[in-house]
């Protein structure tokens, strides 16, 4: 696990000889890309700038301590790689390439990556069973290639900018060379409002771009090409029956979590005594000695899951660690926003700070359940509210019709305005009401006329219905899954992980989203997910007999945070000094009037704007750490960017 960052130009590369300005030059923006990351690889750099290309990384060493050092090379030193992540199955190509004929000159799995890519070419990332971002350069035509993995564990930003192509793991080390466009992209920021989380495919900068899962780049001569080398399967067309489905599924998971562990440091487990994580637990209790858990908890017990955790570390014998968050919890805001580089509102970064942090005293790798939920159907959003359901069951026709001429004649805070929102809407606009946080109306009313036009017709939950298409001949159940498993799990759930994980140098690794565990699940009818009301029916079937029979069906809880509860408790003034702050007030995206209205009736009681203003308030903190520090006279601000990446 490491940090990559790194650069190609077209200009002049004959120019950057060892000692001349342009090769001095070029590493000394190399050297503060990798200063920024830092965090990320604590115990290694390497640095590559030869003619018209510059690689960098920071290293967390877990494998191969000994000779593991990137870049790393082909036997030509024709191809060069820098590299973030793991890969399973790098013995298994080591072996074949071998038999191939290729040297290897380290215990690596990055290495395994260089003769790949010489046997394979571009075909290669597919057959990496792992996750990870990758920057390989190319001296025989002069290319440079990026990869991600399939579903998006690892991150990869890029950027163009003149001549220049730049990569890195994290948008701080892009914006460290800077001179890459910083303004914000109007239609990253309306995503933002719609789902606390920008877009795949785009950042909240405007000249800066996420590579996305299953994606690779090619840069030649100054142009770019994407092109997508895997995608979710879109069939279920396994015919097996379930007490297959149930052996097959338990061997498929043995072999991920055992591919998983391997590791030359220490490692454990987060566990939240939910199904996912503690089959996971439990599978690493069977092939490992003592595994090490780690719980968060909070003393409102309406959030708390301790007692479940306990429960699965007695079960286990783990060596079990915990810790409870509360309210002062918020003093660490800054720190979240200068390590999501984006404004990010999902509330469980919290506790997955804490989590992070307090594993990373005991250990450098962690397994964690995440996956399971958009793979096996585990979320209670996909059964509609009893409201709902009674509203189609017992409406006469024409119902629906009528619902749609009315809400949008509603004032905000009319009681039923976002019900009759809700049943009016096709299921695919239901389901993007039921994740959404802003929706098309309220945003109207939030943002302000110049923000509107320069939005224009982009809106973000217009743009998202199109994930819907490929997977429209399939059940309801399962399209809703797929959609998550394209948009959510990457840009919230994984992004989440990986950048509260990397703050602390501890790397998180997710065995359910193991290649082979998605193809399996993947092909599987959505009658053996859901059953009966039933969520994650067969991945319960094949946890029965590992886990403790009421770990298997308790309620869902979630990694949820009791910021509500914070909000109207001793946080209040949390609105004053930074919402509508003068600062705040004076950008010209919200209309000040709309966000004191939501204050006023969140704090009143009167409605639950929660998540709402937990966002816009994160939005401002980023606004003051992104744009307005980068302002400053240079000195200033480089201390700012060292500060971010500490």
């Amino acid at each position: 696990m490491c940090g990559i960052a790194g650069f190609a130009d077209g200009r002049n590369r004959n120019a950057w000889s060892p000692g001349s300005d342009q090769f001095d030059r070029a590493r000394t923006v190399l050297q503060g890309m990798c200063d920024a990351i830092r965090h990320r690889g604590p115990d290694d750099e390497g640095l590559l700038v030869d003619a018209g290309v510059a690689l960098g990384m920071r290293r967390l060493s877990i494998v191969d301590l000994a000779t593991g050092q990137q870049p790393i090379h082909n036997e030509a030193r024709t191809v060069w790689v820098v590299f973030n992540g793991e890969i399973y199955n790098y013995r298994e190509l080591r072996s074949e390439l071998e038999s191939r004929g290729h040297q290897f000159y380290t215990g690596s799995d990055t290495e395994t990556i260089v003769h790949a890519y010489e046997e394979w070419g571009d075909e290669a990332f597919g057959r990496l069973r792992g996750m990870f971002g990758i920057a390989l350069w190319d001296t025989r035509d002069k290319s440079l290639v990026l990869a991600r993995d399939r579903v998006g564990i690892k991150p990869l930003y890029y950027a163009e900018a003149g001549t220049r192509l730049y990569f890195a793991s994290e948008i701080k080390s892009l914006l460290a060379a800077d001179d890459i466009e910083t303004t914000v992209d109007p239609a990253a920021l309306d995503h933002y409002l719609s789902f606390l989380y920008t877009p795949g495919h785009a950042s909240i900068f405007t000249g800066i771009q996420k590579l996305q899962p299953g994606h690779l780049l090619r840069w030649h001569n100054g142009v770019v090409s994407t092109r997508k080398y895997w995608e979710l399967p879109a069939e279920e067309d396994s015919e097996v029956s379930e007490p297959e489905a149930v052996e097959q599924l338990r061997a498929v998971l043995q072999g991920a979590v055992s591919s998983h562990l391997m590791s030359e440091v220490p490692l454990g487990a987060f566990l939240s005594g939910g199904v996912d994580s503690s089959l996971v637990v439990g599978l690493m209790a069977q092939v490992s000695s003592r595994v090490r858990t780690f719980s968060i908890g909070f003393d409102d017990p309406a959030f708390d899951e301790l007692e479940h955790a306990r429960t699965v570390a007695t079960h286990f014998g783990t060596d079990h660690h915990e810790f409870v968050v509360k309210p002062d919890a918020l003093a660490i805001l800054d720190d979240l926003v200068s390590h999501f580089d984006e404004p990010f509102g999902d509330s469980s970064a919290i506790p997955m700070w804490y989590v992070s942090e307090l594993a990373r005293r005991h250990v450098t790798v962690v397994l964690s359940g995440d996956g399971g939920d958009e793979l096996f159907g585990g979320y209670d959003r996909y059964f509609p509210h009893p409201r709902v359901s009674a509203f189609d069951r017992l409406s006469p026709p024409g119902t629906r019709t009528v619902a749609a001429a009315v809400w949008p004649w509603l004032p905000h805070g009319a009681k039923g305005k976002n019900f009759l929102r809700r049943v009016a809407r096709d299921r695919q606009g239901r389901y993007l009401d039921e994740i959404g946080y802003f929706q098309p109306d309220e945003k109207q009313a939030l943002v302000t006329g110049d923000l509107r036009r320069r939005i224009g017709s982009s809106e973000a939950t217009g743009a998202a219905r199109e994930r819907f298409n490929r997977f429209a001949h399939l059940p309801w159940h399962s399209q809703m899954m797929r959609f998550d498993f394209e948009t959510y799990l990457p840009e919230d759930i994984l992004t989440k992980v990986d950048r509260m994980s990397m703050a602390h140098s501890i790397e998180s690794r997710v065995p359910l989203l193991d290649n082979e565990v998605v193809d399996f699940a993947a092909r599987l009818p959505v009658a053996l997910k859901i059953r009966n009301g039933r969520r994650k029916h067969i991945l319960k079937q094949a946890a029965a007999g590992l886990l403790p029979a009421h770990i298997l069906d308790r309620r869902k809880q979630g990694f949820a945070v009791p910021l509500g509860g914070w909000f109207r408790g001793g946080i209040r003034e949390l609105f004053s000094d930074v919402l509508l702050s003068s600062r705040a007030t004076q950008r010209g995206y919200f209309d000040v009037r709309f966000i004191e209205r939501l204050v006023d009736e969140h704090v009143s009681g009167r409605r639950e704007h929660t998540l709402r203003l937990w966002a816009l308030v994160i939005f401002e903190l980023w606004h003051r750490q992104y744009l307005d520090d980068r302002r400053r006279p240079a000195a200033t601000r480089a201390g700012s960017l060292a500060a971010a990446a500490s």
